[in-house]
């Protein structure tokens, strides 16, 4: 069977319906720039209506995020839900000391002043970076868990002492964002019992948040209560236990990095001192208006590894020559949770090829370690090449609905040993089989994939290959479509009755799907499956549209049909 070209069939996969704006892939202009001074001036300045559903505290599916521009994501909004948080944790037992780290948006440091404030004023103790540096999502993750960990290795959920945390970040949204996400003591992101309950108590402080009790930044600063901690040493020093660097350093195998501007940019010389790597940060510029990025399918700088249009940049300096210093490129997203591998003669991985990859390799005898009961996880909206690599591999399949909030637990009992999402997001346990993070880690999928070419002598793109000559190729899209808030919580009360039709693309319906095959949870929308087709349709938890996903094993044209299908059966379902 004809092997599929990963990057322009990814590139379909971001079109949005085959819209994509004139300057995708072009560098950045003056005019697609932020104005740094604005952006942080609005958010002392600019004070949201609690009365207004857009000026609210909203937690999505990876915390509350906004911008002080649309006065969505301001200092009113952190001072009431680090007090919310202060309360939460309070009340849920928990006394131990709360990691908190921020990535390189704009609106990152000034959020997390004002956290600290608000913290320390509630008598919480707090570790920040004994550097002043940037911390990436996994790196609180990973100190959390370490905070929490037992003598006999295993993991405490409760007991005095346990630790939580808090990433100020928005990922991978453009620079006029911001974003505050709470860890739990389960080290990853917070489920929706206790994110709503947060969200809720926010919003009631919102309209009188200065009423907060707070304590000016530098004397917090240098209060018993905040306490230094060397999270890039800790974070690095246990690397070792989750990948195996003797297989990179061995074979030679040249990894280049491009840590976008982001959190990650000064981990990787320590793994390299450490470790004894060649690991090459290809652009270690850290610039809040990411002038040096290339424009996103849709217009945007949109800091994303493993978009094909915010990564041309990059891949067509390989292409121009640099590909002699590389084996292969790795990149991770402004607070280091995503990842994106590029290859020679290939470009963008599409994230759920790779993920095939990993989990063939991960469970096809490299982690002897790890549990023979843990299972893949990964999220319903992604490949079903990844069901036909389990399968092939006698692995259990654990479909859980959009979110990583969902591999939490599963990673935290062990009862996945991966999970991955289509959005670039991973996390594996150690290769002992204990946990490693319960959030996406972004540095460890491009450190996996050195380890997959040092170890079986071709890179992730060349076995994705071998997969689709086995397996089918597929293709795959996710079209996004505005709506209303009263049409997104329609979403909720869908039910397998709305489908009426009884195939899809041709093909005989297999199953109509309102709850998640691997937990039960409701997934928020509908997936409606074939043998070789199927489609997902859900509302975004931060923007108002809502996502159609969809693949065919059987042809563009097939994926065409099920698209347009999926369409007709969305828009009678939200019209009732």
């Amino acid at each position: 069977m004809k092997t599929s070209q990963a990057h322009p069939d990814f590139a379909a996969a971001w079109q949005n319906g085959g819209m994509v704006a004139k300057n995708a892939g072009q560098p950045a202009t003056p005019a697609d720039l932020i104005n740094v001074d604005d952006v942080i001036g609005r958010y002392y300045d600019a004070v949201p209506d609690p009365s207004n559903p857009e000026q609210r505290v909203i937690f999505g599916t990876s915390g509350h995020r906004g911008s002080s521009l649309k006065t969505s994501f301001n200092e009113a909004h952190i001072v009431a839900i680090s007090q919310a948080i202060a309360e939460y944790r309070k009340k849920a037992g928990v006394t131990g000391p709360l990691y908190i780290g921020r990535d390189t948006h704009a609106l990152s440091g000034p959020a997390q002043h004002t956290a600290i404030e608000v913290l320390v004023a509630n008598g919480v103790r707090v570790r920040v970076d004994s550097r002043d540096d940037f911390v990436p999502t996994p790196v609180v993750s990973q100190a959390i868990l370490t905070h929490n960990r037992a003598q006999d290795g295993t993991q405490r959920f409760t007991g005095d002492g346990l630790a939580d945390g808090i990433v100020v970040t928005p990922s991978h949204n453009p620079p006029t964002d911001g974003g505050f996400k709470y860890d739990p003591v389960t080290g990853g992101p917070a489920p929706a019992d206790v994110t709503n309950a947060i969200a809720e108590r926010a919003n009631e402080l919102l309209g009188s948040y200065r009423s907060v009790k707070r304590i000016p930044y530098e004397q917090a600063t240098t209060s018993d209560l905040v306490e230094r901690f060397d999270y890039r040493e800790h974070y690095v020093a246990d690397l070792g236990d989750v990948i195996d660097f003797d297989a990179i350093r061995s074979s030679g195998v040249r990894l280049g990095i491009d840590p976008l501007g982001g959190a990650s940019v000064h981990y990787w010389s320590l793994m390299n001192e450490r470790y004894n790597l060649d690991i090459d940060v290809i652009r270690p510029d850290v610039d809040p208006t990411w002038r040096f990025m290339t424009i996103d399918h849709d217009g945007k700088i949109r800091i994303d590894p493993s978009s094909p249009y915010a990564m041309k940049g990059l891949v067509d300096e390989l292409n121009s020559g640099a590909w002699d210093r590389y084996d292969l490129v790795g990149g991770t997203d402004p607070d280091a949770d995503r990842h994106g591998i590029v290859c020679p003669n290939w470009g963008v991985m599409n994230p759920n090829h790779y993920i095939a990859v990993c989990v063939e390799y991960l469970f096809g005898g490299h982690r002897p370690g790890w549990p023979k009961t843990s299972g893949i996880g990964k999220t319903l909206v992604s490949s079903s090449l990844i069901d036909r690599v389990a399968a092939s591999i006698g692995a259990t399949l654990v479909e859980v609905p959009v979110g990583f909030k969902w591999f939490v637990d599963p990673l935290f009992t062990g009862k996945v040993a991966f999970g991955g999402e289509e959005s670039s997001g991973m996390s594996f346990l150690r290769r002992n089989g204990r946990i490693w993070t319960t959030d996406k880690d972004g540095l460890i999928p491009d450190l996996l994939a050195a380890e997959i070419t040092a170890v079986t002598g071709k890179n992730p793109a060349q076995l994705h290959q071998a997969q689709v000559e086995r397996f089918g190729e597929s293709w795959y899209s996710r079209v996004d479509t505005p709506t209303t808030l009263e049409q997104k919580r329609k979403f909720a009360s869908l039910s397998g009755d709305a489908v009426t039709a009884t195939t899809l693309a041709g093909e005989d319906i297999t199953a109509k799907l309102t709850e998640a095959p691997g937990n039960g949870a409701p997934i928020g929308g509908l997936k409606v499956t074939t043998k070789n087709n199927w489609f997902a349709a859900r509302p975004s938890g931060t923007e108002n549209i809502y996502k159609v996903y969809a693949e065919s094993f059987v042809s563009p044209e097939a994926l065409d049909k099920v698209l347009a299908e999926a369409s007709t059966v969305v828009d009678k379902a939200l019209a009732d």
